[in-house]
């Protein structure tokens, strides 16, 4: 098989070897069949497009992105590189595709699923725990999410009956004053949007969360285990291993305008009791038997 390289190009490299995995369960072997050159931004957007160009340069057969600004950051860098997106949120009104099922162009790979029933079931949890929620914030990137998913969020909400309060935050520097909004707003609870900036500041998001005593869910597993107190979404690391079959497709000659873009089957809920117990809150047993991983 020829050598290949190609390019990861995502918030930070912890999601790296779920790729490498994939890879290696289809036959490709590091240093034998296939090069991989890396990229992290580590929450720095104002790198990416430095990043895409140098890896343009390179010469490489398919750069895989993760969040939407990695995507966008390799689309304006390049139009003839496939590239393979791994937890873009909705693919279609973000310009990146023409549609989930004929993309298109030559960007292709695995969406998130930011229906209305995933958005919804976050403030459902929530509420089991919190029988009497009524005011919730939603913490968001403005720079780097659709703002057509807040609007989702905040409809998800409201269609159970609470307040919302949007709080942004762009960085590290603003999340201080966005908890003192929420403190502030009297917000019993909140959800995080997680976008590749917000992800990388995880852990304090879960400090901050725990100081304030503000209980928070998001939708991937890395934040219940930063200390937030649920997260019901798709696995990252699965996604990451999954976009090693469209790597695959590709190297054998397929074009990303004709693999459909795909979206996640499975969703998983962690609930992190530690966090629970520090806030005074009693997860009700028949949502802890519900729950696909338990932080103790």
């Amino acid at each position: 098989m020829q050598r290949r390289k190609f390019i990861l190009a995502l918030g930070g490299a912890a999601v790296a070897w779920p790729l490498e995995d994939g890879l290696r369960s289809l036959g490709y072997r590091v240093g034998e069949n296939v090069a991989i050159e890396y990229r992290f931004a580590n929450g720095e957007l104002e790198r990416l497009p430095a990043l895409a160009a140098d890896l343009v340069r390179l010469g490489v057969d398919v750069i895989v992105t993760g969040s939407n600004p990695n995507t966008v950051a390799a689309m304006k860098a390049i139009t003839t590189i496939p590239i393979v997106m791994t937890n873009t949120g909705d693919p279609v009104s973000g310009g990146f595709v023409a549609s989930l099922a004929r993309p298109g162009g030559h960007v292709t790979g695995l969406a998130l699923d930011t229906g209305p029933e995933i958005l919804g079931k976050r403030f459902e949890l929530l509420k089991e725990i919190l029988p009497n929620l009524s005011r919730v914030g939603v913490l968001w990137n403005p720079d780097t999410l659709d703002r057509s998913r807040l609007v989702s969020t905040r409809e998800a909400a409201r269609a159970l009956g609470l307040t919302v309060v949007s709080v942004e935050a762009r960085g590290l520097d603003a999340l201080e004053q966005a908890f003192w909004t929420m403190v502030r707003e009297q917000m019993q609870a909140f959800v995080v949007l997680a976008d590749g900036v917000l992800f990388n500041y995880r852990g304090q998001i879960g400090v901050m969360a725990l100081r304030n005593r503000l209980p928070a869910a998001s939708n991937l597993r890395e934040f219940a285990e930063a200390g937030l107190l649920l997260t019901y979404g798709v696995d990252l690391r699965d996604l990451y291993r999954r976009a090693a079959v469209f790597v695959d497709k590709i190297f054998r000659g397929a074009k990303p305008a004709d693999l459909p873009v795909e979206q996640p089957t499975k969703v998983e809920l962690v609930i992190n009791l530690k966090t629970a117990k520090v806030l005074g809150l009693t997860v009700p047993p028949t949502l802890l038997s519900r729950a696909d991983e338990v932080i103790e």
